[in-house]
């Protein structure tokens, strides 16, 4: 890398040792920023080692219920001692926050630095907006130190505009491309449906596994990833249904490109469906639920068939 290339912190306040979508966002915003030679750095919580190399890891997250889901936030007085030392070592001329009102390193980098921030906000949760408002006096000035804006989705940016007033550009999620071209689709000897996401009531697994055990046709069900209900589905559903638990992204894209369809039966609480945009990167059909964060990636009745939730 260049001495005199640009130098990007990306602050992620979940473990990114933990898959989920934010965290998979900043690990890959990380490698198209050095793909063109900006010298980008992630600094999180993670829970063991990293999963890659260029991550400077604060310390180990505990889990917190928020958006139908489990967030594993680290918020210690030693997490925002190490996040200000890793800034301190890596001299970064632009901190990029995403979720900059998450407790945790970006609180750290918001009151003990005075580089410029670009703040991303990506949940579009009605209860992350009733958070907001909860606590919109001590978190307005957090929010006046963000030189930048940004939000994933028009309903993330509504949560942000409504609450605090002011201007939030919209600057989508994306994929890796070339990950679909270079993988090889795993066989399927009768068409396969595939759910891939947390086993948890807001993402429909259980309605997808309710109706699939009603299709009277042959063909079965992938189900990649894990989350509380994984112990209980996985012992009801087993007949046509094949469980692989947690998967790499190489897995993930070997999994969406063998699929007939990518279904994705969420019932609320999602802002932009990033497994979507995989599916459609890897030319998968997708089924998902009529959800406005899904309609602003997915086209209804083209590639994609959306139905009420």
């Amino acid at each position: 890398m260049s001495a005199t290339a640009l130098r990007v912190a990306l602050v992620c306040p979940y473990s990114v040792s933990v898959h989920g979508g934010v965290q998979g966002q900043v690990l890959g915003l990380a490698h198209a920023l050095r793909d063109i030679g900006i010298d980008a750095r992630v600094i999180a919580p993670s829970d063991g080692p990293p999963p890659e190399p260029g991550i400077t890891t604060v310390g180990p997250s505990a889990r917190f219920p928020t958006n139908g889901s489990v967030a594993p936030i680290a918020s210690s007085k030693a997490v925002a001692a190490r996040t200000i030392e890793a800034l301190r070592t890596f001299t970064p001329d632009v901190d990029r926050l995403h979720e900059p009102l998450v407790a945790g390193p970006n609180h750290a980098v918001l009151l003990g630095t005075d580089v410029p921030c670009v703040g991303t906000f990506h949940a579009a949760h009605p209860g992350r907006n009733a958070w907001y408002q909860a606590l919109r006096a001590p978190l307005r000035p957090l929010l006046e130190r963000l030189a930048v804006r940004t939000a994933v989705s028009r309903e993330a940016q509504r949560n942000v505009e409504a609450t605090f007033g002011g201007s939030c550009e919209i600057l989508p999620n994306g994929v890796d491309v070339t990950r679909y071209e270079l993988a090889e689709a795993r066989p399927a000897p009768t068409p396969a449906i595939l759910f891939v996401g947390r086993h948890e009531p807001r993402k429909g697994l259980t309605v997808l596994l309710e109706a699939f055990a009603g299709l009277d046709r042959d063909a079965q069900l992938w189900v990649a990833g894990e989350g509380p209900q994984t112990a209980a589905l996985r012992a009801r559903y087993q007949h046509r249904v094949e469980w692989f638990g947690p998967v790499s992204e190489a897995e993930k894209a070997s999994l969406l490109l063998g699929a007939t369809v990518a279904c994705f039966p969420s019932v609320e609480g999602e802002s932009l469906g990033v497994v979507l945009l995989e599916a459609l990167a890897a030319r998968t059909p997708v089924v998902a639920s009529d959800l406005e964060g899904y309609r602003h990636v997915a086209r209804a009745d083209c590639e994609s068939l959306l139905v009420p939730p």
